[in-house]
């Protein structure tokens, strides 16, 4: 694997961490955007190991759906997931009551399955309807 894949790899995972601390604190808009950045990496170290490298999120969303998508050389879903959660980032980035706390817990799904994580568990600080809302998801489908 080439070194510059690696580093994007290593912050993909900081992402998936900061994407989870984020969700524990009730900020499920800035944790799905956390969330599609540990995609947005893995897509970019797909691509890098190709000798492609890209320099805006359209570019390489584009790229990973043309040489992994299209070609099936990875599951076309993980295509998807990058698109929607450019939106979902987009619209926790820059809207106001997005109400997206169960997308971005999708969205923080995906992100941990693409890189082989599992969820162990769901912790709750508190319980206000928007800080908790994708947690009943999460927990049912943290083993499918």
């Amino acid at each position: 694997m080439k070194e510059y894949s690696r580093k994007l790899l290593d912050k993909a995972l900081d992402a998936i961490e900061a994407a989870e601390g984020l969700m524990e604190m009730g900020k499920a808009e800035f944790s799905a955007g956390r969330a599609y950045y540990a995609m947005f990496y893995i897509a970019e170290a797909l691509l890098n190991e190709k000798g492609l490298e890209f320099s805006q999120h359209g570019q390489v969303i584009g790229a990973y759906g043309l040489h992994f998508a299209k070609t099936k050389e990875l599951d076309p879903k993980y295509h998807r997931w990058l698109v929607d959660g450019f939106d979902t980032r987009i619209s926790g980035d820059y809207g106001v009551d997005t109400g997206i706390d169960k997308e971005a817990a999708r969205v923080l799904r995906r992100a941990c399955e693409a890189v082989g994580l599992t969820l162990a568990a769901v912790v709750s600080t508190h319980h206000h309807a928007d800080h908790v809302g994708g947690n009943d998801y999460l927990v049912r489908n943290r083993n499918s």
